[in-house]
């Protein structure tokens, strides 16, 4: 990632029974403060929580128990009071136990939270929806600033280096530095193919050698897929361009697009 922020890791347990769910540390720790104080009324007081709310959630435990959790009595000196059941002791107990063990998950997990959250950024890349076919990701590698627009250069994972003139403004917007991560976008019809690119000079500035993976011939217009490093590309062009290149797998051929034609992203 290009910046330096910590990440870490985080989870919840619930207690389900089928396929209700009893609730999860909430409820226990409310179990808990009834043991500590007696009285579900100061235990919902001190978990700021109605009277009414404290019942339901215990009577709502309860019934997806099984058994009762709590075993309340009236009257006396005191005035009655509430404690918990065995069964509400060995919930709170067991609840506890499982906990710990899922903390210590999670601080395991946590070792690796590097790589999980890279993971987690590739597939929010992925469900990144677009109407450019063709989707790159890599990392500024240079900028050549200019009065209004700039060039910037993008080292992408296949070794590759891509080109693409933004204006200064955008720049700004996304700033843009050595080291970012971005995402450059190029319409499929917007690169052109070219089969023997050594007896000819061309002015624009990206162009990439590759190999024809596919070729799938519409009524209009072909598609190419070429195999560039570990990527692929995806090239419209005519039929009749197709056949006068000639155009099928195996091919080596040439995809040639202006910077201009590069749109430059950014994760927020």
């Amino acid at each position: 990632m290009g910046d330096n922020t910590e990440f870490g890791l985080q989870g919840q347990i619930w207690i389900t029974a089928g396929e209700q769910s009893m609730g999860g540390h909430g409820r226990i720790h409310l179990l808990s403060k009834i043991a500590e104080l007696g009285s579900i009324s100061q235990a919902a007081k001190s978990m700021k929580m109605s009277y009414k709310a404290a019942w339901d959630a215990v009577d709502h435990m309860n019934n997806l128990a099984g058994e009762p959790l709590l075993h309340r009595t009236t009257g006396g000196k005191g005035g009655g009071s509430t404690t918990l059941t065995e069964r509400g002791q060995q919930l709170i107990s067991n609840f506890q136990r499982i906990e710990q063990v899922h903390q210590r998950f999670l601080q395991e997990l946590s070792q690796d939270t590097g790589s999980i959250i890279d993971d987690l950024f590739i597939l929010k890349r992925l469900s990144m929806k677009t109407s450019a076919r063709n989707q790159f990701f890599g990392t500024v590698k240079a900028i050549q600033p200019g009065v209004t627009n700039d060039a910037v250069e993008i080292a992408l994972a296949g070794g590759q280096t891509l080109v693409a003139t933004v204006t200064s403004e955008s720049t700004k917007e996304l700033s843009l530095e050595v080291g970012r991560e971005v995402f450059a976008l190029i319409k499929a019809s917007s690169i052109i193919l070219v089969s023997d690119v050594e007896k000819v000079r061309f002015s624009a500035r990206n162009q990439f050698a590759g190999t024809v993976a596919r070729v799938q011939k519409g009524a209009v217009n072909t598609e190419v897929v070429v195999t560039v490093g570990e990527s692929s590309m995806a090239v419209i062009i005519t039929n009749d361009s197709a056949e006068h290149l000639a155009l099928a797998e195996g091919s080596a051929v040439t995809a040639i697009f202006k910077a201009s034609s590069v749109i430059v992203g950014c994760s927020l």
